[in-house]
């Protein structure tokens, strides 16, 4: 007899004003990871197939640090705080996030279709100028051209984007979705590495263009599929820029505790850029062929795969910033490992699967550190101010450490010191974070700091 039993209520999620039921939560959750399939497909093609097309130009190690990472930085510093306080404070039919991850969509698709015809268009500039200018540096400056139109487009997307799941994703299950997330990027990277990086030196023109046909439609795709909620009415705007500055700077930076979470983050997120800016080269150096090293980075990313959502159980369950200092600390053992051992092709594998693997499992247990530790309100706004400070690093980092690799001789083991290094001073940091956390309410009771309220110490 089950007539008197009362069924139990279905489960149901919140995010803001939007709630949902099981069926609505897979359906975000499809449409949001089938938008990272195409966006990382674009991330991790773009990048290794343009450090092969520069060294082809015959570009230094410094030029290629300076175009593939401080170039992005600086684009990054100036960019995204601009966009995304617009994006905190715009109301609209579409959303406050949907209209600034779209419009860069077209300006992407031009600047991966110039990459494609680089060296045509160089020739064809080239015979303009009648011969007399220098064939490599005219390749160059085409190639930076479309790079930073590029680098544009996805400085201006990225600003938002973790807004947009901050917004939509129900916080009690952000770090499942965001290991989902990574495992979808993981699954992007194994195809691009193990399939095509083998061929990227020779088909680098259809390979800019396939990217481009994906991210177009698929990326677009997403925008269109996810409804946004309603919001608050953003508080009155300054009259004038200036103001609008100063109130920026003062609620972002007016913190000791705020400024401490950027700069863990910070070292944490630099750490990984020496391996990764240089590792193509630092492959060659050591005799391994572009296929053989394809596959091992498709192996890291395999790896990764299978731990990604348990990582995110881990982050949801002893909160990410616990999971992203134990990650820290393992990361930087390897890495110092690396930097002594790595002079073999197999002791290079080694040291790069592991710091593949390390690298992602911070990146997983610490994808939802910013929803968690910043005020939601604001979260976008206080997401750019920390990414100000990360892109000084990336600005910093990658010419400095591809002028040190030149001056010594193509060293490319000090990538390895120079990550090991970065990441043990992340860690310091993010314990000192972790000690104000639990004084602020910890994983049970975390009120972030607001403006005017002081954090504590």
């Amino acid at each position: 007899m089950t007539g008197g039993c009362k069924q139990p209520a279905p489960r149901e999620w919140v995010a803001g004003a939007l709630t949902y039921g099981a069926a609505g939560l897979a359906v975000l959750f499809f449409w949001l990871l089938w938008g990272d399939f195409a966006w990382n497909m674009k991330e991790r093609s773009v990048v290794p197939v343009a450090q092969l097309m520069l060294k082809r130009f015959g570009a230094s190690d410094l030029i290629v640090g300076l175009l593939i990472g401080s170039l992005p930085a600086a684009l990054g510093m100036l960019l995204a705080p601009i966009v995304s306080v617009k994006s905190d404070r715009h109301r609209g039919r579409w959303g406050r996030r949907i209209p600034f991850l779209l419009y860069p969509v077209p300006f992407a698709l031009v600047a991966l279709a110039g990459l494609a015809h680089a060296p045509g268009l160089s020739d064809w500039i080239n015979g303009r100028l009648g011969g007399s200018s220098d064939p490599q540096l005219v390749r160059i400056l085409v190639f930076a051209f479309f790079w930073t139109l590029f680098e544009i487009a996805s400085v201006v997307s990225n600003a938002v984007f973790g807004g947009l799941i901050n917004d939509v994703v129900p916080h009690e299950v952000i770090g499942r979705f965001f290991g989902l997330f990574r495992a979808v990027s993981l699954l992007a990277g194994i195809v691009f590495n193990y399939l095509i990086m083998g061929h990227a030196e020779e088909q680098y023109g259809w390979i800019f263009l396939g990217i481009g046909i994906l991210y177009g439609v698929g990326f677009p795709l997403m925008c269109l599929n996810i409804k946004e909620g309603q919001y608050p009415p953003p508080a009155p705007a300054p009259a004038r820029a200036l103001g609008g500055m100063i109130a920026y700077l003062r609620e972002c930076f007016g913190q000791p505790y705020y400024l401490m979470v950027f700069a863990g983050m910070t070292l944490a997120a630099v750490s990984f850029g020496p391996v990764n800016a240089f590792s193509v080269f630092f492959a060659k150096s050591v005799g391994m062929s572009m296929d053989a090293y394809g596959k091992y980075l498709a192996l890291t990313y395999a790896i990764s795969l299978v731990l990604s959502y348990f990582l995110g159980v881990l982050a949801d369950r002893f909160h990410p910033l616990r999971t992203s200092i134990a990650a820290a600390a393992l990361y930087s053992a390897a890495m110092f490992w690396g930097g002594f051992a790595a002079t073999t092709p197999k002791a290079f594998a080694v040291a790069f699967v592991l710091h593949g693997v390390l690298s992602g499992v911070y990146m997983t247990c610490s994808a939802s550190l910013g929803q968690r530790l910043f005020p939601r309100a604001k979260f976008a706004q206080f997401a750019s101010a920390g990414g100000i400070l990360t892109a000084v690093g990336f600005f910093v980092t990658p010419a400095l450490v591809g002028g040190i690799i030149d001056a010594s001789g193509h060293v490319y083991r000090i990538t390895f010191w120079a990550a090991g290094i970065l990441a043990a001073g992340a860690v310091f940091v993010l314990l000192a974070v972790e000690a104000r956390f639990r004084k602020l309410g910890g994983p049970k009771g975390y009120r972030p700091p607001e403006n005017g309220r002081s954090s504590v110490f």
